[in-house]
């Protein structure tokens, strides 16, 4: 399945050219190295606004079947990713988000501060990532493996279930 990814860069610094992006382009080349498309991306401050604005246009425009923000998940009291990304969203998928913590939690103890949130809107899958390239591809690579079947339900694409095995009767 050919998935179409926006990817947004949230930093206060990059947006204001004070520091180079390296996550957003990390992303991009994790994206397209999987067979994907990046069909849109952007930097942005810190902005709860600007935040919310392009996570509705990006998703309502059909341009995107997932949404990889990557920045603004933690502590720091401009870290507002999650919220923006919850005013936003229809649906949680918390899977998603609990899924990268747990994998992550392997690698450093920091990962039980991420507050990364994952959710539906309209037919968009949007994923909050860390805002270092190494924790936002490594919270990438645990997901990738679902995110076609996800994108399969969310467009109630009749071959989602094919793969399904029956279960067993009790």
């Amino acid at each position: 399945m050919n998935l179409r990814f926006g990817i947004l860069t949230v930093s206060d610094r990059s947006a204001a050219g004070e520091r180079e992006d390296l996550s957003g382009p990390a992303l991009v080349a994790a994206v397209e190295g999987a067979g994907w498309q990046v069909s849109r991306k952007a930097v942005v401050p810190d902005d709860f606004q600007q935040i919310a604005e392009i996570l509705m246009d990006w998703s309502d425009s059909g341009d995107c079947n997932v949404i990889l923000t990557t920045g603004g998940t933690g502590f720091s009291p401009r870290d507002i990713t999650p919220e923006a990304t919850s005013s936003v969203i229809e649906r949680d998928a918390p899977g998603l988000a609990e899924a990268m913590r747990a994998g992550s939690l392997q690698i450093t103890p920091h990962a039980m501060l991420s507050r990364a949130k994952a959710g539906i809107r309209g037919k968009t899958l949007i994923i909050n990532l860390p805002g270092s390239p190494k924790g936002a591809l490594e919270n990438f690579r645990i997901v990738a493996p679902v995110l076609g079947h996800g994108v399969q339900l969310l467009e109630n694409d009749q071959q989602a279930e094919a793969g399904h095995r029956p279960g067993r009767a009790l």
